[in-house]
């Protein structure tokens, strides 16, 4: 039990990491302007993005992530692992008002405050996993929820901000919730049992769709905000499911501890959702900024910074010798 709530802690830190190496990557692939209008997805974006050392890092930190959180989900059930993932917000929001700029307000930082607390209750009153299985119905109606979350993505990238980027968000959420669902209910791991499990086929599907929903959200919107309609959307569905469906329970005499800390981690996240909407344009064209900044630097600097280990363009302010903002 004390290693997958390590594991859950671990998912969670590295994807709050990897969304805000995406925001900044996804800002210097973008052909839009910082906050742009609706357009739909743009299918170069992820051709352009793999070209970046940014975007390589960020989906190796996510893959790292996602190892994370089926360590947890073997163990955990599914509502305190997502709640946990649900803390990767608090992550982005704090990474990102220290490598980008953004201003947290005291209203924000006690929002990450509260996520922080409700997933400490959540964890220490969380039982084991349920033993409920399912069958190939179940799992052929993951495929089914994919297919019908990307018609739904695809109609969501064609609104204007700042409906765009909370749609898309949401969208992406549910599409990480299926995954996480999927993920729960696999056979096994071996080649030969993934080939045969429709699960497996469910995570893949769910992964590719949500990720560039989740990069489309981030081209012209809040990475708080995209990221806080992320967390929503997937942590509350995969809860239910699990307590329905999967068997999830936590621990006797412990059920209103583990849902207080739910709801207060939830709420927390709704708050920083909330008060990201108000700087969104700011966030934006932070963001933007520091993606293009390399451009800025001159071309032996550029050169020479973009091929450390660590690319420290993203970690140091170069000046900007075009003298603009």
């Amino acid at each position: 039990m004390l290693v997958s709530l390590i594991a859950a802690i671990v998912a969670a830190l590295l994807y709050g990491i990897a969304s805000v190496i995406q925001a900044i990557a996804v800002r210097a692939a973008s052909h839009k302007s910082a906050v742009g209008a609706a357009g739909g997805v743009d299918p170069g974006l992820m051709v352009r993005m793999l070209h970046q050392w940014r975007f390589v890092a960020s989906i190796c930190i996510d893959a790292l992530g996602f190892v994370a959180q089926l360590v947890a989900l073997h163990r955990l059930p599914l509502f305190a692992v997502q709640a946990f993932v649900a803390a990767n917000l608090a992550v982005t929001a704090v990474l990102a008002s220290w490598v980008i700029g953004v201003t947290l307000s005291f209203r924000e930082w006690a929002a990450v405050l509260g996520v922080v607390a409700g997933v400490g209750l959540l964890g220490s009153s969380a039982g084991a996993e349920g033993a409920a299985q399912v069958g190939a119905v179940f799992k052929l109606a993951l495929i089914v929820a994919i297919a019908g979350l990307a018609l739904v993505g695809l109609a969501a990238a064609k609104l204007n901000e700042p409906y765009r980027t909370t749609a898309l968000g949401i969208t992406a959420g549910f599409g990480y919730g299926v995954l996480s669902i999927a993920a729960r209910v696999l056979n096994g791991f071996s080649p030969l049992v993934l080939a045969r499990d429709p699960a497996a086929y469910a995570v893949a599907a769910a992964g590719i769709i949500s990720f560039m929903f989740y990069a489309t959200a981030l081209e012209s919107g809040s990475v708080t905000v995209a990221t806080a309609a992320v967390v929503l959307s997937e942590t509350i569905p995969p809860a239910v499911i699990g307590v329905i469906f999967l068997g999830d329970q936590t621990r006797p005499h412990l059920a209103v501890v583990a849902w207080g800390g739910f709801f207060i981690a939830v709420a927390s996240a709704v708050i920083l959702a909330r008060f990201g909407e108000a700087h969104q344009e700011e966030d934006v064209a932070m963001a933007d900024a520091k993606a293009h900044r390399q451009a800025n630097a001159g071309p032996a600097a550029s050169s020479l910074l973009f091929w450390w280990p660590v690319d420290l363009q993203f970690f140091l302010a170069l000046p900007d010798t075009t003298g603009a903002s």
